[in-house]
């Protein structure tokens, strides 16, 4: 069984509802965009895959939550804010009716580290991740996602690699797991959803809100 959606980090879960002026229309379409091309989704066996987040003027982001890549449309009730991390305790605070992405450190670590990013994408797709594996920035096959080691590996790729420039890179040891982040969400989902070979007939192009 895949390992997949289990969180690896100590979580502080405030339970609440969203803040009132916290609009999820944007994320929402472009997380849509990706489940309909069963980039985000669940496996045969029930397990879900994949989340999106999207950076706030304050901080903090805001992510789905744990336990979503199945559900076919989310709600205010399926995102989270997380408002403060710690990589080296392996901690990670978040507010909202659902706990944060399993994924939410590897998030946290690429706003962290890229002050210009504001969406983070992490997808599931055996044919580009088979396609994109080791030819763009890959991470350790002996590192777990969602883990400090991962937050670490992704700090490693943004020196040593041309990760900052191409904005995707593929996670050896989270089989068909793939990150993308852009400047905001339609550029880091377009990074999947422009690639024609894994989009059925008549599906090709990027999406637009």
């Amino acid at each position: 069984m895949k390992d997949e959606g289990y969180i690896k980090f100590n979580c502080n879960w405030i339970e609440e509802e969203l803040p009132n002026n916290l609009n999820i229309d944007s994320i929402n379409f472009w997380r849509q965009e990706l489940y309909d091309q069963s980039l985000i989704g669940a496996y045969d066996d029930g397990i879900g895959y994949g989340n999106i987040s999207q950076r706030l003027p304050e901080g903090s982001f805001f992510i789905s939550g744990t336990a979503t890549g199945k559900i076919k449309q989310l709600t205010d009730s399926h995102y989270t804010c997380v408002t403060s991390f710690d990589v080296a305790r392996n901690t990670l605070i978040c507010h909202g009716p659902v706990k944060a992405s399993s994924e939410s450190l590897t998030h946290a670590i690429v706003y962290e580290s890229l002050p210009e990013v504001n969406a983070v994408v992490h997808i599931h797709n055996k044919t580009l991740w088979d396609k994109l594996l080791y030819k763009v920035p890959t991470t350790s096959a002996k590192i777990e996602y969602g883990t400090p080691e991962m937050a670490n590996e992704i700090n490693r790729l943004l020196a040593k690699t041309n990760l900052k420039e191409i904005k995707v890179l593929a996670m050896a040891g989270h089989e068909d797991g793939i990150i993308a982040f852009g400047k905001d969400l339609e550029e880091a989902a377009n990074i999947f959803l422009l690639h024609p070979e894994i989009l059925p007939a008549g599906k090709h192009g990027g999406a637009t809100p």
